[in-house]
């Protein structure tokens, strides 16, 4: 039988946000409709959310920024979760790449995923395929 002393080593949902490991966007998903608590992982924010003023710079006159990115991945997440049943709802955005010299959107999968939290209850997180 399985018990809490046979664990060697746990890292929290608390600790991973902490960290920056994932990124808590539960407000802003929110106004989405969600309820329950979400984050994105670091590769999912730096990848499809964030914008800065570097990346404007790099890229001028492309009108992005971390707010629109962010509702862009919100809404399809949305949209997503109403269509999907399970614990996983795959979707895809259009974003524009913040590395290399594309300045052209393309096609990105992401999932949904519903999960335990740290205390056991309902999680949101925003993954890439395979991140679990």
């Amino acid at each position: 039988m399985f018990t809490s002393e046979d664990i060697i080593s746990s890292y929290s949902r608390a600790q991973a946000i902490a960290d920056g490991v994932l990124v808590d966007i539960t407000d802003n998903a929110r106004t989405f409709g969600f309820k329950l608590p979400m984050a994105a992982t670091h590769a999912v924010w730096h990848g499809c959310c964030e914008w800065t003023d570097a990346d404007t710079e790099r890229k001028p006159g492309l009108g992005q920024s971390t707010e629109g990115r962010m509702a862009d991945v919100l809404l399809m997440a949305f949209r997503a979760a109403r269509t999907t049943q399970g614990d996983r709802a795959p979707f895809t955005v259009l974003r524009v790449p913040r590395e290399g010299n594309h300045e052209v959107a393309g096609l990105v999968d992401l999932v949904l995923h519903i999960g335990p939290g740290d205390a056991g209850e309902p999680v949101l997180t925003i993954m890439e395929p395979g991140e679990d």
